[in-house]
């Protein structure tokens, strides 16, 4: 795979979600997000994310940077 094609970067947002009884439709009209784009996010397909954006999750989930998005060891194929 091509450098840039693909990232160690895993976002938890299903756990968080499942553990606080939410939707991610919910979260898409707390947040103020479309659900596509946290669709993309959960399904870690996302390329990028605004602070705002990711400020604005962590503030209706409760939880902290460190709980939404976790760093995988790049894989070695």
């Amino acid at each position: 795979m091509p450098a840039g094609d693909s990232s160690d970067i895993h976002c938890r947002l299903d756990e968080l979600l499942e553990a606080r009884g939410m939707t991610l439709t919910e979260l898409s009209k707390q947040v103020g997000v479309s659900l596509v784009n946290l669709s993309v996010l959960k399904n870690d397909r996302a390329k990028a994310i605004r602070f705002s954006t990711l400020t604005a999750i962590c503030d209706v989930l409760d939880c902290d940077v460190g709980d939404l998005l976790t760093r995988s060891p790049p894989s070695t194929h």
